[in-house]
């Protein structure tokens, strides 16, 4: 009996070693706040006074993390071959380009197969019709679902040794705990940290504005 404890004593000295060890090798995570961005439009100067007026300003009324980002009072509709989704939310400021921003949820609605894309990269994106108070614009292009990404400022990047449009992983914390694959870092002296994904992810993973991910690069 005395070999037998004397044995197990053993065995759980070295568990607690090894364990030790692993904890102490083991890196820390970048813990991201997430938002879930709905579908929402960006609006050109140009296409803004077409959809609302000459001389029209948005109207903001909730700022959002991003620094001089905002969501506007002002909605549009937005039009597609098989359909419409209404009192889309416009945000702000205003950009050089417009860009429509759905899940693949709200395509399926309306008849648009909108790719993941980068904000920005509109190379053979659809384009889709809004209809304003005041006018209709015909958009070419800049229908996306887009690709979910991390906001982060250069100091924290330059930390973690991330770079500007890095893929990484981030796992979430949620009852339907999923790891995220291909999320674009984007990195900025003038951005906050904090994750984007569309809606049909969040409900996807179980996951809501304001939980938190774990980046692993």
């Amino acid at each position: 009996m005395e070999y037998i404890d004397s044995e197990k004593e053993l065995i759980n000295k070295i568990t607690q070693c090894v364990m030790k060890q692993v904890k102490s090798n083991k890196k820390p995570s970048l813990k991201v706040t997430v938002n879930v961005s709905a579908r929402h439009v960006h609006l050109s100067k140009r296409d803004l006074e077409k959809l609302f007026g000459k001389g029209y300003a948005l109207t903001p009324i909730r700022e959002l993390m991003q620094p001089g980002e905002f969501a506007a009072k002002e909605t549009v509709m937005i039009v597609g071959p098989k359909g419409v989704l209404q009192n889309v939310r416009v945000l702000g400021p205003l950009r050089e380009k417009s860009q429509v921003e759905i899940s693949k949820t709200d395509g399926y609605a309306i008849g648009i197969q909108a790719p993941v894309r980068a904000s920005g990269d509109h190379e053979n994106t659809p384009g889709c019709i809004l209809i304003g108070p005041m006018g209709v614009v015909q958009l070419q292009d800049g229908v996306i679902c887009a690709l979910r990404h991390i906001h982060m400022p250069c100091t924290l990047a330059n930390k973690w040794d991330l770079r500007d449009n890095q893929m990484v992983k981030a796992e979430t914390c949620s009852e339907r705990s999923v790891i995220f694959d291909n999320v674009q870092v984007r990195v900025s002296p003038n951005y906050v940290l904090e994750m984007h994904v569309d809606t049909d992810e969040a409900n996807a993973s179980g996951i809501k504005s304001g939980d938190k991910v774990f980046v692993i690069s």
